[in-house]
């Protein structure tokens, strides 16, 4: 596909078919355990599936997946684990170290692991970007070849105002949004009765806004936050838990609008 006009050129990321962007406008509303567990989702029907931590600042890829720094001499990048591969800052720095560094050098980072790694063949390559509308997300939404994005929020309006930013700037810069996801949606309760934590409906209404689909709606579960720190994503720990689940109806909406956005963009068919 070729670059809108005054848009640079984008890179070539040869053996991957579909690069989606997982987005939120702010922090909090668990954006990087969507795009692990997503991973691990797609993984789980049968895809190839990398997943590249885009956030130089604050990387959380290793700490979900169980992994610290990597001696790039005994393990070469991208490392793999639960069956993805996988590639962020965290791998690189101490996780006691703070990143200090401006704009161009973040940029050239996040080009770095997506244009210089061997990530194919792949079919699927999740980039979890950092929160917001800076550097890193200029990067990949000008330079990288992407599919698509979708955009994490919760429930309430005070999420939904930031998360209006990221479908914004991805329209302008042209990227498509496959779609919005809501996290932490509800809880069900032991009673079976379902428990609106952080209001409900927002997620729906920035979909509509948008004139995109509402991919998802996912629930709460303590045992979310203890698998993420624990290394090991609910979908890989608890495969047949409700949340679980949601995330494997998830993986299959993404699929058919990742095929969808690829075939209205007429992006030639990559072969693995």
């Amino acid at each position: 596909m070729q670059a809108p006009p005054g848009m640079p050129p984008k890179m070539s990321i040869p053996g991957v078919r579909y690069l989606i962007a997982v987005a939120s406008g702010k922090g909090g509303v668990g954006k990087s355990t969507v795009a692990a567990n997503l991973a691990l989702a797609l993984k789980m029907h049968g895809q190839k599936v990398g997943l590249m931590d885009a956030d130089i600042y604050g990387p959380s890829v290793p700490t979900m997946m169980g992994l610290g720094m990597v001696d790039q001499s005994v393990t070469p990048f991208p490392v793999e684990k639960y069956g993805l591969k996988l590639m962020s800052m965290g791998f690189l720095v101490d996780p006691q170290q703070a990143v200090i560094w401006r704009g161009p050098k973040v940029a050239q980072a996040v080009a770095a692991f997506l244009g210089q790694l061997n990530w194919g063949p792949l079919d699927y390559l999740i980039i979890d970007l950092p929160p917001g509308t800076g550097d890193a997300q200029l990067t990949l939404t000008q330079q990288a070849p992407l599919t698509g994005a979708v955009v994490v929020t919760t429930p309430q309006e005070i999420s939904l105002i930031d998360a209006r930013k990221g479908l914004k700037m991805f329209n302008e810069v042209r990227v498509p949004v496959i779609g919005v996801i809501e996290n932490m949606s509800f809880f069900m309760g032991d009673d079976g009765k379902r428990y609106d934590i952080f209001q409900t409906g927002g997620g729906k209404k920035l979909a509509e806004e948008g004139g995109v689909p509402l991919l998802a709606e996912l629930p709460i579960d303590p045992r979310v936050a203890e698998c993420g720190d624990g290394g090991e994503p609910i979908v890989s720990k608890y495969p047949d838990s409700p949340v679980a689940a949601a995330y494997l109806k998830l993986a299959m909406r993404v699929m058919e609008e990742s095929h969808k956005s690829a075939a209205q963009a007429g992006l030639p068919e990559v072969q693995l």
